[in-house]
């Protein structure tokens, strides 16, 4: 064989491209990634990972300290409610003393109605300096059952259905918060 034919039957190699692996014809040619490029994605990836957990523990810390706000607001609001609605038997209990004493009763022991009429109204002063308050109907209101617990219905001439015919107990709340609902009579007599 020729000089010549030797040199066309192999090819000539690029002296730059000696070290390069021979790729399959038509593919690109994939640099596998140096140790430094590994390991610089790797501390990015890292970083992404923690950012995102920080900002999530961040959040979470967040909406710790806001619900540990309402609590502490609500425990200054409503913190009395177990006390105040336990009192609340002893305001019932003075009320129908004060009620059931007749005039001569009060001719006969003046002193001891008067130490009652002032206790009760202590005890709704004090109630009152911590927020209860009474809710108090009167007969001919309408039903509102956010408020009022019907005991009974009755069809009574004269008034609508849901019309209050009569107030058994008073009703408290603390705030916003219902202690006890008022318990009233309600006429069951159809509109019309």
């Amino acid at each position: 064989m020729k000089e010549e034919d030797r040199n066309m039957a192999e090819p000539k190699l690029n002296p730059d491209m000696a070290d390069a692996p021979q790729d399959a014809p038509g593919q690109p040619a994939e640099e596998a990634p140096s140790p430094l490029e590994a390991e610089l994605a790797a501390a990015l990836a890292e970083r992404d990972e923690m950012r995102d957990r920080m900002m999530r523990a961040l959040a979470d810390a967040e909406n710790s300290r806001k619900r540990a706000e309402k609590d502490r607001r609500d425990a200054q609001l409503y913190g009395g409610a177990r006390i105040a609605r336990d009192m609340l038997p002893v305001y019932d209990n003075l009320a129908r003393a004060l009620n059931a004493a007749t005039d001569e009763t009060r001719a006969a022991a003046a002193g001891l109605v008067e130490g009652v009429e002032l206790t009760l109204r202590e005890l709704t002063n004090i109630l009152g300096k911590h927020g209860v308050e009474r809710v108090c109907p009167e007969v001919g209101d309408m039903f509102d059952p956010h408020t009022h617990q019907a005991m009974f219905e009755a069809p009574v001439p004269g008034t609508k259905a849901g019309q209050i015919i009569q107030v058994m107990a008073e009703g408290f709340k603390l705030h916003d918060q219902l202690l006890r609902p008022a318990q009233v009579g309600v006429s069951s007599t159809p509109a019309g």
